[in-house]
């Protein structure tokens, strides 16, 4: 059916009641688990847009270009292969490697594919369908949401098995940061916060900072730096190496304010944390949209040792707050994030703090030089005015992504 979004924007919605009007989210059922039928939920899905793409098409309206978003959409290109119209320009961006859309052979009927489709040039990946395999191998053009991630998902371990594929299409494959939402996310104006402010108002933001720990029941403490994380609480965001390090990071001094849900174990984890040391750490499990803007407005140093993160966002947030971002130099966050160095400083160009190995020992070793920075009003500010000067909107990433279409156009004329 015809639509059109609050921006004017027209939109085709795919309604299928039997498939997608039930409880739980667009993935998982109530209980979190994945839904059984889901490589029929997006093959559709897929379908829907390879059939819109090609001459099949039952509306006069032609694309230029089909622009697919990890494995739930990565079935297209190869439908416009199947169905003879691979002279369609199709791309696939991959937010998140490691997950694949993997299900077992006998769904490729349904889905309206050929068995010579099964091979392992085409969906057939360890003996399975793979959607994001399929995408991978089929489309004109890849690409993915940080040049330092494009690298790396082209060997061990971040290629989580695709590596070999990705590195024989290196020349199609382009790395393009994302961007934020700078209307949405703007402590000048952003009604979540106690109190707005800008890089000439930074005084402001302690009332944020006051605000969050009232709201959280953290002791009164401005002579200690208060941590933050907003994030799913699992392996890959690092959050393990959290709990490993709490102890240490608390003794520094400091505080620290965790929200987020994932693995229980983690979760536990945290909350035994929090248990032991009442007014220090305040843990909060779910996700809270208000809360997430006063935890980066409210924090001192913003907390994100990922193992792996394709791009991420909350680093791009933390900037923009002046809560300068303690990362690990991985994907996105090597990409964004320019470590506080006395050469950086004195080039105006460091923004935070970035550790390399994925240990508790070196995310302490950095949080630390964080804090040393934050007992330096003088090195602080500049840090803060230095990241929040940083642009992370659209425009640029955008302008990338039209160059792209139009060399997809042009390469397929």
């Amino acid at each position: 059916m015809a639509a059109e979004h609050p921006s004017g924007v027209p939109l085709l919605i795919l309604a299928c009641p039997e498939l997608y009007e039930r409880d739980g989210g667009p993935y998982l059922d109530a209980h979190g688990l994945d839904w059984p039928d889901n490589a029929l939920r997006f093959g559709l899905l897929s379908y829907a847009a390879a059939l819109l793409a090609c001459a099949r098409n039952p509306y006069s309206w032609r694309c230029d270009v089909v622009h697919c978003n990890d494995w739930q959409t990565a079935l297209a290109p190869a439908y416009l292969h199947w169905w003879g119209s691979a002279s369609v320009p199709s791309l696939v961006t991959i937010h998140n490697l490691a997950y694949q859309g993997i299900f077992p052979p006998d769904v490729l009927p349904a889905l309206g594919l050929p068995a010579q489709s099964f091979d392992i040039n085409g969906l057939e990946f360890h003996g399975k369908v793979s959607f994001l395999k399929a995408g991978l191998y089929y489309a004109q053009q890849i690409s993915t949401v940080s040049p330092t991630y494009a690298r790396e998902i082209q060997s061990e371990p971040l290629g989580f098995g695709l590596h070999g594929l990705l590195a024989a299409r290196s020349s199609t494959l382009e790395g393009i940061l994302n961007g934020v939402d700078l209307g949405t996310w703007n402590p000048a104006t952003d009604p979540c916060l106690s109190a707005t402010y800008d890089a000439e108002n930074l005084a402001r933001k302690r009332h944020n900072t006051t605000a969050l720990r009232q709201r959280l029941g953290l002791r009164p403490t401005p002579d200690q730096p208060l941590l933050g994380v907003v994030s799913r609480l699992i392996e890959q965001k690092g959050i393990d190496l959290v709990v490993q390090a709490a102890e240490a990071l608390l003794a520094l001094p400091a505080q620290l304010v965790v929200l987020g849900t994932g693995d229980a174990s983690i979760e536990q984890a945290l909350a035994r944390v929090a248990s032991r040391n009442p007014g220090e750490v305040a843990v909060v499990r779910g996700f809270d949209e208000s809360l997430s803007h006063l935890i980066e407005a409210g924090a001192d140093i913003f907390l994100m040792p990922s193992r792996f993160e394709p791009c991420g966002l909350n680093q791009m947030y933390s900037q923009r707050y002046g809560t300068p971002p303690v990362v690990r130099c991985t994907g996105g966050l090597a990409d964004s994030v320019v470590d506080c160095t006395p050469h950086s400083l004195e080039s105006g160009t460091a923004t935070g703090f970035v550790f390399e190995a994925p240990t508790a020992q070196a995310l302490v070793a950095a949080v630390r030089r964080a804090a040393g920075a934050w007992r330096r009003p003088e090195i602080w500010q500049r840090l803060q005015r230095n990241a929040m000067a940083r642009d992370f909107g659209w425009t640029e990433s955008a302008r990338r992504y039209i160059a792209l279409y139009r060399a997809m156009q042009r390469a397929s004329t």
